[in-house]
């Protein structure tokens, strides 16, 4: 089979990713205040989670004989996050709705991806992309969470 549309959302994470965890390492370098303590190791874990997702994405990418985005140009020209220059004006809690607004679109490609591996009968990338769209659901309520919010993951 070509899983046509498949490799084009695999390919379209790979961007997406790869600037998901620049945004997450960016959060992580420019956050002050008094939860810098316990904020600044967990954007540690959550790059970990990110570029876990990426590497299975592009791998799967391989395995369905895609080529996946490699360069900088290429995810930058391909990625559907907003790239913004390093500033120290943003307080804690806007950085925190940068990161709930990107999980939200990666939630929302997680679902594109499900859809379309399963009208080209790819269970085990839909099974992936699944896995994903749950990991990155938590993330959200989490973050709502810390933000007084409901998760409002439907949002």
């Amino acid at each position: 089979m070509n899983y046509g549309k498949t490799k084009e959302v695999l390919n379209q994470l790979v961007a997406d990713l790869s600037q998901m965890s620049a945004v997450i390492h960016q959060t992580h370098w420019y956050m002050r205040g008094p939860e810098f303590l316990s904020l600044h190791p967990l954007m540690d874990d959550y790059m970990d989670e990110i570029n876990d997702q990426l590497d299975v994405i592009s791998e799967r990418l391989i395995t369905l004989d895609g080529s996946p985005y490699s360069t900088l140009k290429e995810w930058a020209e391909h990625t559907g996050i907003q790239d913004e220059v390093g500033s120290w004006d943003r307080t804690i809690p806007e950085r925190m709705e940068i990161l709930v607004k990107n999980y939200r679109y990666l939630a929302d490609l997680y679902q594109k991806g499900i859809d379309v591996a399963g009208e080209e009968g790819d269970d085990s990338t839909q099974d992936i992309f699944t896995g994903f769209k749950t990991d990155v659901e938590k993330k959200i309520w989490m973050l709502q969470a810390k933000l007084g919010k409901a998760p409002s993951i439907d949002a």
